[in-house]
């Protein structure tokens, strides 16, 4: 998978100068530029264009055409950068449980990354929208850690075996997804991933997801409204009634090369969804 990986194109793709080496430092600043450099966006289901998981699929969009895409494009792509480095790092796959109610059952539609490393477990997800992580975290349950982006932690879940990853929010903690720790094949995430690009109810076939974490914040796009948080979680909206503003933001607060898209008709589709929410 990782043998011709051109890794110093992608250092270069998330702004990173440092050396090749499977060390925790390093792995901290890749975890910190990488959703820095290339956000989280779902354009190609929304307008009908497959998702390819395949490596070099994967980086001639995200890394030459400086596009972004979701988590499992991103994390796979996390997944090879950091085997070629040389850690060891094992696939997982999570049930996401962001704003959804306890008793509803959820899908494994997310992929997350297991790192072992000096005779500890970290966990490392530069692919989860607008509560992405921007550092790994040790694998010690029921321990607040704190990323350059907010407090996380991870807690059993009521399945034996199982934890939730959870933020924590003006409001408290709030789950953003269960998970264990046992190795995801690679054909989980592509049955995940046809789904969840394809199924006609699929959040990411109608709606605009657009993140990116920022130096000081985040910013996340849903259909036409854009939220910015501060690193305290304090936020702002702004909601778009034009197609240029809205291309605009795609392009200069995302980071999202919108080369080939019809912005304008992409636009009015967004615009009568959030009409209809």
């Amino acid at each position: 998978m990782t043998d011709s990986f051109d890794l110093p194109r992608y250092f270069a793709r998330i702004g990173y100068d440092g050396p090749a080496e499977p060390t925790l430092d390093v792995l901290r600043r890749l975890h910190l530029l990488h959703p820095q450099a290339i956000p989280f966006e779902n354009l190609n289901p929304l307008t009908g264009a497959r998702v390819a998981l395949d490596v070099p699929a994967i980086v001639d969009k995200v890394v030459a055409h400086r596009r972004g895409g979701y988590c499992f494009e991103l994390n796979k792509l996390f997944y090879t950068a950091l085997t070629h480095i040389g850690f060891r790092v094992t696939p997982l796959i999570a049930r996401v449980r962001w704003m959804r109610p306890p008793d509803v059952v959820t899908a494994q539609t997310h992929m997350l990354l297991r790192i072992d490393l000096d005779g500890a477990t970290w966990l490392a997800d530069i692919g989860f929208g607008s509560a992405t992580l921007t550092a790994p975290l040790r694998f010690v349950p029921d321990e607040r850690q704190l990323t350059p982006h907010g407090a996380f932690r991870v807690v059993g879940a009521p399945v034996d075996g199982e934890f939730d990853m959870q933020f924590e929010i003006p409001d408290g903690w709030q789950t953003t997804y269960r998970f264990s720790l046992k190795r995801a094949e690679w054909i989980d995430y592509e049955a995940a991933n046809w789904f969840t690009s394809t199924y006609p109810e699929s959040i990411f076939v109608n709606d605009l997801i657009a993140c990116r974490v920022l130096p000081d914040g985040r910013a996340a796009l849903f259909n036409t409204v854009l939220t910015l948080r501060d690193a305290a979680g304090a936020g702002r909206t702004v909601t778009f009634d034009d197609a240029a503003a809205w291309g605009a933001c795609l392009r200069d607060t995302i980071g999202i090369d919108t080369t080939g898209f019809d912005l304008d008709a992409l636009f009015a589709r967004v615009a009568a969804r959030a009409n209809m929410t």
